[in-house]
């Protein structure tokens, strides 16, 4: 086993010492480094100078910025580099395996066996058109550890043991007939059926809405002190890290920011970036340029007894699948209202049905006090440039193949009819605006980080100079550092611009720290709706309640405090 003088980098705790014999080191690195090509075939350093111990049973959290290295880090630790990249430097001892000397063939023996892998979108993990008892037992069956029956026997004891639902029948499913904490934790039965020594869990429940998550991390960190297991744990999100961690390794631009405890680097961090990414967990509320007392009796939005679905409409109109009913509320030129609720509460369908995108079954969406048409393709030009969508997902939102200067282009050719210089500066301001450098023109979104590309989004939208703005959880892929940035930008946008904001998310603390009121839906319903004034105050609805209760708080310990019948919660979802 390699050892390693880490106390000797600057902000780097030693954390191994005064426990060095409590238990065997069950992953030791060393002196780590990945490299990669880049576009014009030179080569990048992604990862250098990693090192760090865990022992049998510890969980270390890797976290960091985009693109930091966790991710490489954590596949480094399978073997496993990335197309177009390869471990150049140093060790990985792994379960007494050293990791960099295995062949190809042994490498598939060592996962799956040695070590495990859970990722972010189990969704995205998953054959659709397998049903989950295949899949969940295919690695023991590839490794022939396992007669069917005994593999099957295994998994169904794994889903009792995750808390799921109905144990003994859920592997007769599909992955789309279960919910998406349902899935993760299947996911992680599929990890641990054939008894690794090593998990890596990447971003576990990033996807997951706080409810879910709360539950999944319960049951994450049950299993995980049961069955002694050691875990890397991949996290941009300090407070999740706080639960589940025994030490955090921090990282920066590919190297050690930060080494320690999880205690030391809560209470005492010593490098200055750990404390912006502590800082930035602290979620610190913005200032509001809206007051109610100074809103105009006309509104901007209203949106009158709403209904929304998917599907063909049957003889009394209504859709197959029926997913809002009854929503109403206003919106004022310069405010902000964040919609949250669980996932498949209707959040974003009921952001569709305002842009345009589904046409409602049912009610009436008002603007400037003129009714919108249901279907985007019955607005005029100037309903269209008014209403803006920021989605998700910036890496999808982006055309690939265009660079930067042609994305942000056409809006201003389409709705404002620039060319020549009057494009060019436009392109400038906007870019200033966004807070973004001009020598990003001519860059393709892929070389932008996830950050930057986001903010491209909202340049785009601001290119039709709209009044409303649809922000689609704008931060939940985005680093806690970044994700603060972007809430920033929004706070000054419309300190500027005054520009109104419909922001729906499933981050409680980002919602109330932009927004001055937030509307609570739950099964296409409005559950509650609350004003920024009360945000600190009970509220008489026991379901925004729960959300809130839901919501980890950066400290350790916070998890093993949350009451309730885990097993009866999740399997309500």
């Amino acid at each position: 086993m390699n050892t390693f003088p880490i106390h000797s980098k600057p902000g780097v705790k030693d954390v191994t010492q005064a426990t060095r014999n409590e238990a065997p080191v069950l992953v030791s690195v060393s002196q780590l480094e990945v490299q990669a090509k880049n576009e014009s075939d030179e080569q990048i350093v992604l990862v250098s100078d990693i090192s760090f111990d865990v022992k049998k049973g510890e969980v270390l959290a890797l976290i960091g910025e985009s693109g930091s290295g966790k991710t490489t880090i954590a596949l480094a630790l399978m073997g496993y580099a990335r197309h177009g990249c390869r471990i150049t430097q140093g060790t990985l001892n792994v379960a007494g395996t050293d990791v960099t000397a295995l062949s190809a063939r042994q490498l598939s023996e060592f996962r799956g066996s040695k070590v495990a892998y859970i990722a972010q979108s189990a969704a995205a993990s998953f054959n659709p058109a397998m049903r989950l008892m295949d899949q969940v037992i295919e690695p023991v069956l590839i490794h022939h550890t396992m007669k069917r029956a005994d593999a099957e026997k295994k998994a169904v004891e794994l889903f009792r043991e995750m808390a799921l639902p109905s144990p003994e029948t859920i592997g007769q499913r599909y992955p789309h007939q279960v919910s998406g904490g349902q899935l993760q934790r299947v996911m992680a039965a599929m990890a641990l059926i054939g008894d690794p020594e090593v998990v890596i869990l990447d971003e576990p429940t990033t996807a997951l809405d706080v409810t879910t998550q709360l539950e999944v991390l319960k049951t994450f960190r049950r299993v995980v002190k049961q069955r002694g297991t050691t875990a890397i744990y991949v996290s941009h999100d300090l407070a999740v890290v706080a639960q589940m961690a025994d030490k955090i390794l921090v990282l920066l631009k590919g190297q050690i920011a930060e080494y320690g405890t999880t205690e030391d680097l809560l209470t005492r961090p010593a490098a200055s970036y750990t404390r912006s990414l502590l800082d930035a967990a602290r979620h610190k509320p913005r200032n509001s340029p809206w007051k109610p007392e100074d809103a105009p009796v006309k509104c901007l939005l209203e949106v009158r007894d709403l209904a929304a679905g998917y599907g063909p409409l049957d003889a009394d109109g209504k859709p197959k699948i029926s997913i809002l009913q009854d929503i109403n509320f206003k919106l004022y030129p310069g405010q902000a209202i964040g919609i949250i609720g669980e996932s498949g509460s209707g959040k974003t369908t009921l952001a569709r049905a305002i842009a345009g995108m589904i046409s409602p079954s049912n009610g009436y969406i008002l603007f400037n006090e003129s009714y919108l048409a249901g279907e985007m393709s019955a607005r005029s030009p100037d309903e269209l440039r008014r209403v803006q969508f920021v989605f998700q997902m910036a890496d999808t939102a982006l055309n690939p193949s265009q660079t930067i200067a042609s994305i942000l282009k056409r809006p201003l050719v389409f709705f404002h009819g620039l060319r020549g210089k009057a494009l060019d500066a436009r392109l400038k301001e906007l870019l200033d605006l966004v807070r973004l450098p001009h020598s990003i023109l001519h860059r393709k979104p892929s070389g932008l980080s996830g950050g930057q590309k986001q903010r491209v989004n909202l340049a785009r939208a601001l290119a039709a100079e709209p009044d409303l703005i649809l922000c689609d959880e704008v931060t939940s892929a985005l680093d806690s550092v970044v994700a603060a940035a972007v809430l920033d930008l929004i706070s000054e946008l419309r300190r500027e611009l005054n520009v109104s904001f419909l922001f729906i998310s499933h981050d409680l603390h980002a919602v109330r720290s932009v927004c001055d009121d937030i509307i609570v839906v739950k099964n296409g319903q409005m559950a509650t709706q609350v004003s920024r004034i009360d945000y600190d105050k009970t509220s008489s609805s026991l379901y925004y309640e729960r959300l809130k209760r839901a919501v980890p708080e950066l400290r350790q310990g916070w998890l093993e405090e949350q009451d309730g019948s885990t097993e009866e919660s999740i399997n309500a979802e």
